[in-house]
């Protein structure tokens, strides 16, 4: 059986005939300034009531500060990648030679994880040493290119 009228909302919600609609205290039925505003404001140190959607949202790191550093310290930006990730993408980062694939990562630094399966010739800013051997057995090369700049400085 399909029912054909349905009960209002309104009807339901006395709150306790005190025409409150659920709300509890009819202070509580007010505007945003009751909830600490409107949308993500007051959801600063305090905002328990927001807490449960913020960490739904964004996770537990949302409150307070993270991480411990001091003024000085700067992030490390230099780029990496690794031997395993240049082997996977060899169209992307180099051109098949006859001496093997010549790879230009003038800002990188290799890093040694993964195998070498081809002979790679890699133009980069610095080499771990576990690379550098894995890339000779191969039968390819690290060359190492340092900045103009610091060698001239040494020079004056």
């Amino acid at each position: 059986m399909i029912k054909t009228h349905k009960r209002k909302k309104s009807t339901r919600q006395n709150g306790r005939g005190m025409g409150t609609h659920g709300s509890g205290a009819r202070k509580n039925k007010r505007k945003s300034g009751n909830k600490g505003g409107i949308g993500m404001s007051g959801s600063g140190k305090r905002a328990d009531h927001k807490k449960t959607l913020i960490t739904k949202l964004y996770g537990n790191a949302y409150f307070g500060k993270q991480g411990v550093t001091s003024r000085g310290t700067k992030r490390d930006k230099r780029k990496r990648i690794n031997l395993q990730d240049i082997e996977l993408n060899l169209e992307k980062y180099g051109k098949k030679k006859a001496e093997g694939f010549e790879i230009d990562l003038k800002d990188y630094k290799i890093l040694g994880k993964g195998e070498v399966k081809n002979k790679l010739v890699i133009k980069a800013k610095e080499a771990s040493q576990s690379a550098i051997k894995k890339v000779k057995e191969a039968g390819g090369e690290i060359l190492i290119i340092k900045k103009e700049k610091a060698i001239e400085k040494i020079a004056k």
